[in-house]
């Protein structure tokens, strides 16, 4: 199973990108868990400084933009 998550504090764009990764997870059809980290000492931890920031599997993919659907399920078929 694939861990994706989206870090962001709730913004718009980070709202947008947890659609998109809903999104991309529903349309390619697998079986993923995905986490939302709003928690501003997590994603400091992780080194982020803009969000939002999308992990998949413990490996930031985007950072500071909300990938769109298509690439997002790109991202997920590598």
């Amino acid at each position: 199973m694939v861990k994706i998550e989206v870090l962001g504090t709730g913004c718009a764009k980070c709202k947008s990108l947890a659609n998109n990764v809903e999104k991309a997870v529903e349309e390619l059809n697998i079986e993923a868990e995905v986490v939302k980290v709003e928690s501003l000492q997590e994603i400091m931890n992780r080194g982020v400084m803009m969000t939002p920031a999308l992990y998949i599997d413990g490996e930031a993919v985007a950072v500071g933009r909300a990938p769109s659907v298509k690439e997002i399920k790109e991202l997920l078929k590598s």
